[in-house]
């Protein structure tokens, strides 16, 4: 009595692979946007601990892009932030583009918002 061999052929293998190699190459495209995102986000959270609410919105942008600087952020440009004031309460909005070649003409892009309100009692939940 014989017994039929079962299993993944040769061929079948190289497929599995192709496949796997495609979704991981597309991982390490996209991977450093959101390393960036998650940058801007806790930039923003760290700024509110700080409580610079009232202080001049030049000041703040150069406060954030401080920070941007040490995470080695590349993305996120000047124009790409506002600071906004009203009655005695500072929000900074960050809205960006990301936009990452990865087989010729296919591009993935990413469309990143965060904003975060300045003031220390926003910051703290209360």
């Amino acid at each position: 009595m014989r017994r039929n061999q079962s299993g993944i052929t040769l061929m079948s293998f190289l497929i599995v692979l192709v496949v796997v190699g495609c979704f991981l190459y597309i991982g390490m495209k996209i991977f450093p946007m959101y390393s960036e995102f998650y940058s801007v986000k806790s930039a923003l959270k760290g700024m509110a601990t700080e409580g610079l609410s009232g202080k001049d919105p030049a000041q703040i942008k150069d406060n954030f892009f401080r920070r941007m600087d040490i995470s080695y952020s590349s993305n996120v440009k000047p124009e790409h932030v506002r600071v906004e004031t009203s009655g005695g309460s500072t929000r900074i909005d960050v809205k960006y583009e990301v936009r990452v070649p990865v087989v010729a003409n296919l591009d993935v892009v990413g469309r990143f918002e965060a904003s975060q309100d300045l003031s220390r009692a926003a910051a703290l939940g209360q």
